[in-house]
């Protein structure tokens, strides 16, 4: 359970907690680590990197067994969707600067590809991903299109790196969408897939709703589709319906069937996305469909950010030498602007609360270690811990960092009896974080003169409304107008 599930609210402003920075186990005055540069260095000294991962590998309780050999955890593609699933989103109209924008903060992050609108869809669609194509991004780029030869034909001539066929192959729509059968899905494929293939660019052929789907006719489809040299099949969870047996059966029996790589769409009806996309790459899947903060049809698909920090749990090392992850609260910010809606507060990574620490006891052991309630380092994205003191839930360790960061000197026993007292204005309001600084420089204050001892509570009551009387006495001689001046004669 979350430690503040029944408690507080908490401040969403970074300056209402305290900081802290545990880089070398040891407490700081709370200044945010310098980000570490992320990328293919790391790993420039191949003995040292393969024997620090496999002491890793030792210690990591969630990364991949030796026994999982058909797993991708280590090694799998991110196909980032924002600029075409993303475009399906309620919310969503992209003009063409804020897709080049978006398409450049992906390629910054280090997505391996783009996948775009289909150019079929609109003349601008077709301008945009000209345009994107022309940007020299190192991430390939996609376009997304019927399987249908006319929509072949415009999407070659955007100058692509692939192109992303797709059709539905469930009885539901096969009956109510387009209204073929496997038969002439099996011909047109073949037909779309060689054309592409001719051009000299990648070509991906995916079912829709492919859960929905009969086995016998999805394996007969990719095999056929396999034989003919395509890049990747996919798999398309349109609905959101699967959940993670059943992603694993169905890739690890497709995996035993064609020799290509598998890429998997997701969708979060059910908020299976993020767990279905692990399942998929440990049964054998090589690439995962994402967006930023999910967005898409409905609810939406695999979100990036949560997808990266499951597989960052699994393999840190090998997620940060592929992605420079100090990006992405920047992307996911440029995409929530776009959209309009705010980062969620519960999301991985990025949101506000990821790796704030109120309760007591977790404050205590996180000062300590932070990986006694972190499995993400926040250093890593170029973030920042916190822990949140002025609340009823409280304990004296976080307060007596945040004495020690004030520069304010306090016994243990001194700490405590000034918790307490925060703790008690708390159980009226939330204490701010300038609440908690003026109540332990004034407790400090009284100590060091004498006006004050441990457990002396009408005093400090004393001290601190006398502080408060002080502050309104300032605050109102500066907000007080000027008398005006006399007017000569």
């Amino acid at each position: 359970m979350c430690p503040h599930h029944n408690g507080d609210s908490l401040p969403n402003d970074p300056s209402q907690m305290v900081g802290i920075d545990m880089s070398n186990g040891a407490r700081t005055n709370g200044t945010a680590p310098a980000a570490k540069a992320n990328g293919v260095n790391g790993h420039s000294n191949g003995t040292t990197a393969a024997a620090k991962s496999n002491d890793l590998q030792r210690r990591n309780p969630y990364a991949p067994r030796a026994s999982d050999f058909l797993s991708n955890v280590s090694n799998f593609k991110i196909i980032e969707s924002t600029l075409r699933e993303g475009e399906q989103f309620a919310n969503a109209f992209f003009d063409t600067k804020t897709k080049i924008a978006i398409a450049k903060a992906l390629d910054a992050f280090g997505v391996d590809y783009i996948e775009l609108t289909s150019p079929a869809a609109s003349e601008q669609s077709r301008k945009d991903c000209e345009a994107i194509c022309k940007l020299g991004l190192k991430a390939k780029i996609l376009t997304h299109i019927r399987c249908h030869m006319d929509d072949a034909r415009i999407a070659v001539e955007t100058g692509v790196d692939g192109v992303d066929v797709v059709i539905g192959t469930s009885s539901f729509l096969r009956e109510f969408s387009h209204g073929k059968d496997m038969t002439y899905i099996t011909k047109t494929a073949i037909e779309v897939i060689e054309f592409v293939k001719s051009k000299g660019i990648e070509v991906r052929f995916s079912s829709e709703d492919s859960f929905r789907s009969d086995l016998v006719d999805l394996l007969s489809i990719y095999q056929t589709v396999d034989k003919i040299g395509v890049n990747r099949v996919g798999i398309a969870d349109t609905v959101g319906c699967a959940n993670p047996r059943q992603v694993y059966d169905l890739v690890r029996t497709l995996r035993g069937v064609v020799g290509c790589d598998i890429e998997i769409h997701l969708h979060n009806d059910t908020g299976m996305a993020i767990a279905n996309a692990y399942t998929a790459l440990e049964a054998g899947a090589t690439h995962i469909d994402t967006s930023v903060l999910g967005i898409g049809e409905r609810v939406g698909i695999t979100p990036l950010g949560g997808l990266i920090a499951c597989l960052y749990a699994a393999n840190p090392e090998y997620v940060k030498s592929k992605y420079n992850l100090t990006q992405l609260r920047e992307v996911e910010n440029l995409v929530a602007e776009a959209v309009e809606v705010n980062v969620p507060f519960m999301n991985p990574i990025t949101g506000y609360c990821a790796f704030t620490h109120k309760a007591g006891i977790h404050a205590k052991a996180i000062l300590n270690n932070p990986s006694t309630y972190e499995i993400l380092k926040p250093e890593d994205f170029g973030l920042t811990r916190y822990v949140s003191i002025g609340h009823r839930l409280t304990g004296w360790n976080a307060v007596k960092s945040r004495a020690e960061q004030l520069g304010l000197k306090l016994t243990d026993e001194e700490i405590k009896d000034a918790t307490a007292k925060i703790k008690e204005l708390a159980d009226v309001r939330t204490q701010s974080m300038d609440d908690v600084d003026s109540l332990l420089r004034v407790y400090h204050s009284g100590i060091q003169s004498g006006e004050l001892a441990v457990g002396q509570k009408e005093a400090l009551d004393r001290l601190l409304r006398k502080h408060r009387e002080e502050q309104m006495s300032r605050d109102s001689s500066v907000s007080r107008p000027a008398s005006p001046s006399p007017i000569a004669a």
